[in-house]
Formats: C-alpha cells, sequence, structure tokens
C-alpha cells in the first residue's frame, strides 16, 4: 500500500494505492493519525487505486468519520472502484460515508 498526501483549498487529499488490510491498516491509521494532529478539517481520499479493503480496514475508516465528525469536520470518500463501493453497500457503510464518483463531485461539498 502506499499513501500520498497533499494540501489544497478544501482540506487535505489523501491517496491510497493497493490494500488496506491486517497486515497494514496500522500504516493506513497512523499517517491518518498525523492529519488530526496537524488539524486538518476536511479530508477527501481518492480510492480509485484502492483495490481491497478488510474489516480492519473499514474499522480504521469508520474511526476516521467519527473523529472528523467530533471537530466538526469533513471525511469525503470518492472514485471508489466497483469491488470496494459493493463492500460498502452490503456492510450498510455506504450510509454513513459521504462517497462520490469523481473527485470533482467530492471537492464541491
Amino acid at each position: 500500500m502506499k499513501i500520498s498526501t497533499k494540501s489544497i483549498a478544501q482540506g487535505t487529499l489523501v491517496a491510497i494505492d493497493g490494500r488496506i488490510d491486517t497486515t497494514n491498516y496500522n500504516e493506513f491509521e497512523q499517517a491518518v493519525n498525523q492529519l488530526f494532529e496537524e488539524k486538518v478539517t476536511a479530508i477527501y481520499l481518492d480510492c480509485s487505486k484502492l483495490n481491497y479493503i478488510s474489516s480492519s480496514g473499514l474499522r480504521v475508516f469508520l474511526t476516521i468519520q467519527k473523529k472528523m465528525m467530533g471537530t466538526g469536520g469533513k471525511f469525503l470518500l470518492f472514485a471508489m472502484q466497483p469491488t470496494i463501493k459493493e463492500i460498502f453497500d452490503i456492510s450498510g457503510f455506504s450510509t454513513i460515508f459521504n462517497i462520490y464518483d469523481t473527485e470533482e463531485a467530492a471537492l464541491q461539498n
């Protein structure tokens, strides 16, 4: 898994390339926790290259969502591959998260 972050006018853009599973979810969690230390108010997560997410990864997503809601911030996901979107739909996570088809659509919210 590769994680990259970039500051943008609306907040921070985070891109994930690869898998989030039991072997590396803590790496993703640490990267996001660094953003919390920097007091980011919005995280835009590019899921276009996320090709697998385990329950451990989903738990980290939930933790991020709760922290952002607790601070009045935003956590928006975009460009999910169909298999990842299906996992979110089946698990009911699609109703918990703000998910957009494109980066442009996410950035408008």
